[in-house]
């Protein structure tokens, strides 16, 4: 089940959330750090996410599903923001460079034709980004964020879901170890949280993060789905308010 766009927004504009797209942007980043000329693609809610590439990137685009609503983005300029069905995204086939999934695979109820639709768009040499709440993680306990709504993964069965739908996992990793806390001071130390986390969990083989990030490609030599074009519904774009 989706979430709604105004609890979305609303959790981002707070501390908290401002702490967890920081720490979350902040991991995307490491894994892409040129992006200089290419598409990208962003699934769900990504808007936090896409803000730091937006003067980089060739072209942006934040689909949000139907039944989560859509807001304009970016704050200036020309909006870059469609509202779609998620399993039928109104983009051209190997056009996107990068994809980023993220408050998305939890959500949706068609979530093979979903990432169906990601690998069709997807260039042959692209890389897609899927971020979930980790089933391990006490993110996915609490009901006061984002990541606590949905279907929390663990990373054997994020693993499966994309090699079930023609894809290649690369990179596995977690993020966001600080707990969900409204503290501020506890949030003003995320970044030591994460240095901790990312250095002595991963040496201890513990995926304990709020969430976990798997990076992966398609597989180009798999059977191509059959796809219906003619099926494929229109989208709407969100206007600048």
């Amino acid at each position: 089940m989706w979430l709604d766009i105004t609890e979305l927004q609303d959790f981002y504009s707070k501390p908290l959330g401002r702490m967890a797209s920081h720490v979350i942007g902040q991991h995307i980043r490491e894994i892409w750090p040129d992006v200089n000329g290419m598409n990208l693609l962003g699934l769900g809610f990504s808007t936090p996410y896409l803000n730091v590439f937006l003067h980089e990137a060739s072209n942006i685009i934040a689909a949000m599903p139907a039944s989560q609503g859509a807001t304009h983005w970016p704050t200036e300029g020309a909006g870059q923001t469609i509202i779609t069905d998620e399993a039928e995204l109104p983009i051209e086939d190997i056009s996107i460079d990068r994809v980023i999934l993220i408050h998305s695979v939890e959500c949706s109820e068609t979530i093979r034709p979903m990432m169906r639709e990601i690998w069709r768009v997807l260039s042959n040499n692209g890389r897609l980004i899927i971020i979930v709440p980790n089933r391990s993680g006490v993110w996915a306990r609490l009901e006061r964020t984002p990541f606590g709504y949905g279907r929390p993964y663990s990373q054997s069965q994020l693993t499966r879901l994309l090699r079930d739908t023609l894809f290649t996992p690369i990179k596995k990793s977690t993020a966001l170890y600080m707990p969900p806390t409204r503290s501020r001071m506890l949030i003003s130390s995320a970044l030591a949280w994460e240095n901790i986390g990312r250095h002595w969990f991963s040496i201890l083989g513990l995926t304990i993060g709020g969430v976990i990030s798997i990076e992966a490609k398609k597989q180009i030599y798999a059977v191509t789905p059959n796809f219906n074009a003619s099926k494929r519904r229109g989208y709407v774009t969100i206007p600048n308010q």
